[in-house]
Parts: C-alpha cells; sequence; structure tokens
C-alpha cells in the first residue's frame, strides 16, 4: 500500500488548526482541489463538495478543500480566495497549496499528479487513495464512491 502524500499548505480558512493528513489517518478524506477562476470549479464541483460536506456531516467523512493555483497567480490571492469563500458560502476547511519552485504548479498538485481542476480524491481510513477523479463528476457517483468507503469501514467492524 502506498500512502497518499502529504498536503503542503500555505494558509488555512474555516478550520483554526492546520490539518494533516497523517493527522486525519483513521478517517476517510474528500479532498477537492479547485481554482476560483475555474469554471467547471465554480458551477460544478466546489458547490458538489459543500453539498457532500452537509450530506456526511454525521459521519466521520473529513472534506478538505485545496486551492491549487496553477495559472493566474497574480489574480487569486489569499484576499481573493477569502471573499470567494464568503459569497460562495463554503464551510469546509479549505488550504491553500503551496507554491511549486521554478514552476507554476504548486506542491500538492504535483505530488498527487494532478491533471488540473476541479479534481476530487478520495483517501482511505488506511491513508490510501480510493478514488482520483479529475474534471465533472456526477453527485450520485462520487456520493457511492464516499458511502462504499464508509460502509466498508461498519463492515469490517461488525
Amino acid at each position: 500500500m502506498v500512502l497518499a502524500p502529504e498536503l503542503a499548505v500555505s494558509h488555512w480558512f474555516n478550520t483554526s488548526e492546520p490539518l494533516t493528513l497523517s493527522g486525519l489517518r483513521g478517517r476517510p478524506v474528500l479532498l477537492h482541489a479547485f481554482q476560483m477562476l475555474c469554471p467547471g470549479c465554480v458551477a460544478h464541483g466546489t458547490p458538489q463538495t459543500q453539498r457532500a460536506f452537509e450530506l456526511f456531516r454525521q459521519s466521520d467523512l473529513q472534506v478538505v478543500g485545496l486551492h491549487t493555483v496553477f495559472e493566474h497567480h497574480e489574480a487569486m490571492t489569499p484576499v481573493a480566495l477569502q471573499a470567494f469563500i464568503h459569497e460562495y458560502r463554503l464551510t469546509f476547511p479549505i488550504g491553500v497549496d503551496e507554491a511549486g519552485e521554478g514552476t507554476p504548479i504548486p506542491k500538492t498538485m504535483q505530488r498527487y499528479g494532478m491533471q488540473g481542476t476541479p479534481t476530487s480524491i478520495l483517501i482511505g481510513r488506511d491513508g490510501s487513495i480510493v478514488h482520483h477523479g479529475f474534471g465533472q463528476q456526477g453527485d450520485m457517483a462520487l456520493g457511492a464512491i464516499i458511502a462504499a468507503e464508509l460502509a466498508a469501514f461498519r463492515h469490517a467492524a461488525s
């Protein structure tokens, strides 16, 4: 088993302390990578992630947003992101992916080999990647993947 790479985050929103995958081990994690100037993220991915956060609130799923900027860096500052989070009423924790060194591709995006945004990654309780999806994914499909991971633990525990 290969563990999912750790997050490289320079700033957090909607959480009182930084989140780490090692600290979340034992819980499934839905990682949603987005850019606030990405039309697919704004129209579909980010609202879908907010719905997943609300729907699975009673479970131990941890939803984490990752603002991973690989273009238009000057426009997508933490101040602009804070306004975006407020305007779109996003309540799940959101980290800013650390800038890459010598490349426009941020560190976490590189570590996961993401093709772009939106990207949804489900990390299992054991820290392995269960699902790595790029682009728009249906609510039912993503919900089924999450529910299967949550149910697998209940089945194993009984």
